[in-house]
């Protein structure tokens, strides 16, 4: 392996146990994340020269370089093609979570999750993770399972008052946000590449992996009913948020409608357009806004009393958003150097099925994006000999989105509960790692179990 390659996986590597032992060097993650993600670019483009054959790249790149050394070209092909192409593709997640994190934030600001808190009537743990479990399972497969996530995590605010409690059931979100997502064409980023790439089709992979999806969630919930047997919720005192403002029941729900109708129309504009999620998220942010504008007769008077869309946008998570850039920048290295392929390509060479590549690509994508990964794998099979909803295509789909639930930073899920409930590694794998991997397992059984009969 050349040392470029070499120092990109080391780099790599310490960056993530990093991010892992973050309660234990005092170092945040999210500046572990992004030290990760601009070293791996670079140590890539001072070593591209040894890496890249500039004869082969493109004709027209060269021409507009002309003139330059080979030493140079390599580096501007990666920093100007390379990492802008990937950054733009980082880019339209992030901006995809700041339009969701703020359409959530308006809708908490406004008291419009009272609508459902006040309708949730648990009083022990298992029922209440019951309840959260299948409403994130169902609304994943008709979101996608980032916004899922983030409106999930929010909710639960409004339900618990223990932090150890939140991120018990947080982490459950995880878990059923993938599983719901794995199973719908829109559900998961992964899913909807194989979508769109015609690996799948839409009633191919609610028919195929539906039941194993059902699993991979009933499993850890059927765990946890056993294991918090008797344990009570312990629900935020009455009085204990306090408001500069009141919010009328008509701008309450009016807010609540409009938001959870932009996010739901989300997968309706990527479907009718073609155009990517984000803008439809970013749509939806702006008639929410003008919506808000409308509510408003005295518009300072709303940005003093915090209700205004540019003061929620001053509450947006930022340290969540940046440990996302960072990740996203690291895992995007990892994939322009090829690495990712290398990774495939042995696991290709070692094992001869194809399911257990599979299976395994799966549990990998609990450590790097699985995005990459799945991409991996569609270039090494073509729909010649694998056809439209084979069980390589629609198993894949389930792996890669379910997969990702062993550790809290293998899927975008994951990551948005981590930043925003501030979760340890660690625990998450020790305390929902072990019952995600139950529900993967138990999934896969359903999968290939009636083939074995």
């Amino acid at each position: 392996m050349p040392l470029a390659l070499g120092l990109v996986a080391l780099i790599f590597v310490v960056g993530y146990a990093f991010i892992i032992l973050e309660h234990k060097t005092g170092i945040d993650k999210v500046a572990a994340a992004l030290l990760t993600g601009v070293l791996c670019w670079t140590v890539y483009t001072i070593g591209a020269p040894q890496l890249l054959n500039v004869d082969l790249l493109p004709p027209e790149f060269l021409a507009a370089h002309a003139g330059e050394d080979p030493t140079a070209l390599a580096r501007i092909w990666v920093g100007e093609r390379q990492l802008l192409e990937r950054f733009g593709e980082i880019a339209s997640i992030l901006f995809f979570l700041m339009g969701a994190m703020t359409i959530v934030e308006m809708i908490d600001t406004y008291g419009g999750f009272s609508l459902i808190t006040d309708r949730i009537r648990a009083k022990s743990m298992v029922s209440l993770l019951w309840i959260i479990g299948t409403v994130t399972f169902f609304l994943s497969a008709a979101l996608d399972n980032l916004t899922t996530t983030i409106v999930m995590v929010s909710l639960i605010r409004k339900l618990l008052r223990d932090h150890d409690d939140r991120i018990f059931v947080a982490g459950i979100i995880v878990i059923a946000a993938n599983a719901g997502g794995a199973w719908s064409p829109i559900g998961d980023v992964t899913t909807t590449m194989l979508w769109i790439g015609g690996q799948v089709t839409t009633f191919g992979i609610m028919k195929a992996m539906f039941l194993p999806s059902i699993v991979c969630i009933l499993v850890p919930l059927l765990i946890l009913s056993v294991q918090l047997r008797g344990r009570q919720v312990v629900s935020p005192d009455a009085g204990g948020e306090s408001r500069a403002f009141e919010v009328s029941v008509a701008h309450r729900n009016i807010m609540f409608a409009a938001g959870i109708a932009g996010l739901l129309f989300v997968p309706v504009f990527k479907t009718l357009t073609h155009l990517p999620p984000f803008m439809g998220m970013l749509f939806s942010l702006g008639v929410v806004w003008v919506i808000s504008e409308i509510l408003h007769d005295d518009r300072d008077a709303a940005l003093d009393s915090g209700m205004h869309v540019l003061k929620v946008l001053r509450r947006i998570d930022t340290p969540s958003v940046l440990f996302f850039l960072g990740i996203l920048m690291a895992v995007s290295a990892l994939e322009a150097t090829g690495l990712l392929r290398l990774a495939a390509d042995w696991l290709g060479t070692v094992f001869s099925e194809i399911h257990v590549i599979v299976f395994l690509i799966g549990l990998l994508s609990a450590v790097v994006d699985n995005v990459p990964l799945v991409a991996a794998v569609m270039g090494m099979y073509d729909l010649g000999t694998h056809p439209p909803d084979d069980l390589v295509w629609t198993y894949l789909a389930f792996a890669a989105g379910t997969g990702g639930s062993c550790l809290i930073i293998g899927s975008a899920a994951g990551v948005a509960a981590m930043g925003m409930e501030r979760i340890n590694f660690f625990w998450y794998a020790r305390r929902i790692g072990t019952l995600a991997l139950a529900g993967y397992v138990g999934g896969t059984a359903v999968v290939f179990l009636p083939r074995l009969l």
